[in-house]
């Protein structure tokens, strides 16, 4: 087997291609800066520009699946350019994916997994959400998803199975959102965000990587949230990394309109609450290495010898 991976330099996709070059499996992967070419025996890039629809059609050569984690980060702040650019991105690198595909020729390729997200699920403080709710956010989030994941299906039509991994908060100790909590924290000033009452479906990077690849092997179909068997408040969250780090939390929570009026609309990825079960892919027989946000962050925490550094770049 050979897998073609978009976002494979990304903080995910370095994960998951360590995954699977544990198991022997070689990696084709795309990127949109050449300087990133790297050209191993079980590492092969290939240059594509989504926005303009370009892409090597070699880097299709021999594979038998796709991953797929194109997109621009929603970790910016929210300006009517910026939310073009995170629903562009993402459907631009799916059409330019599925046209290379059929012009490869390539009719081994069986399976597309492909990077969606939680953000899909309302805010609520009290539903529990899986796959099977209909309810979709009527906000920004919501619209960007629903669109990413219809073009992800258009895939089947070239009969090819189809899989969506919504990901929840990933836990990772070398970028995304653990790092900037860890700044607060770790200088004293860490608090919860608004009430705090906000549920936090999270999931450590290696169980992520994990999914992929399980899903990848497992020929699985549909939607599979990606997220630990135990969401958290975000008042556990921040009292656990406190625990973890040995810092004291004295001041009171961070306002919500505070937060509403430095942020704006982005506002909403701090403030939301979306309780998410993760049990469908355990019913297919995936196990979760980190249930638990205190085992998950003394991980974490434990893997570097002078704990988690108190400012990284994302």
């Amino acid at each position: 087997m050979k897998v073609l991976i978009t976002g494979a330099t990304g903080l995910v996709g370095q994960a998951i291609v360590k995954v699977l070059h544990q198991k022997g499996i070689p990696v084709n992967y795309l990127t949109t800066s050449k300087d990133k070419i790297d050209s191993s025996e079980d590492f092969q890039g290939f240059y594509w520009n989504p926005n303009k629809g370009e892409i090597d059609l070699d880097c299709f050569h021999d594979v038998q699946a796709i991953i797929n984690l194109a997109g621009a980060s929603i970790a910016k702040r929210w300006t009517p350019q910026h939310k073009k650019r995170v629903l562009s991105s993402r459907i631009n690198s799916l059409q330019t994916l599925k046209k290379g595909l059929e012009k490869s020729g390539n009719k081994e390729v069986e399976c597309l997994v492909s990077a969606s997200a939680i953000g899909i699920y309302p805010d609520s403080p009290c539903e529990y959400f899986d796959e099977d709710t209909i309810k979709v956010d009527d906000g920004f989030l919501g619209d960007v998803v629903t669109k990413w994941e219809a073009e992800a299906d258009t895939f089947r039509v070239l009969g090819i199975d189809v899989t969506k991994i919504r990901i929840g908060l990933v836990l990772s100790s070398k970028g995304g959102a653990l790092p900037k909590m860890t700044i607060p924290v770790k200088n004293f000033v860490g608090a919860p965000i608004g009430t705090g009452d906000q549920w936090q479906s999270w999931i450590h990077i290696e169980d992520l990587a994990q999914m992929f690849v399980f899903a990848v092997e497992n020929n699985l179909t549909g939607v599979y949230n990606a997220v630990a068997p135990n969401p958290v408040t975000n008042t556990k969250m921040t009292k656990e990394l406190a625990r973890i780090l040995d810092r004291p939390l004295w001041l009171p929570n961070v306002p919500a309109f505070i937060l509403k009026t430095l942020l704006g609309d982005m506002s909403t990825l701090l403030l939301a609450s979306q309780r998410v079960s993760g049990k469908k892919i355990e019913e297919e027989g995936f196990a979760f290495q980190y249930a638990n946000i205190c085992q998950a962050l003394k991980n974490l925490y434990a893997s570097q010898e002078e704990g988690i550094p108190a400012s990284v770049e994302a």
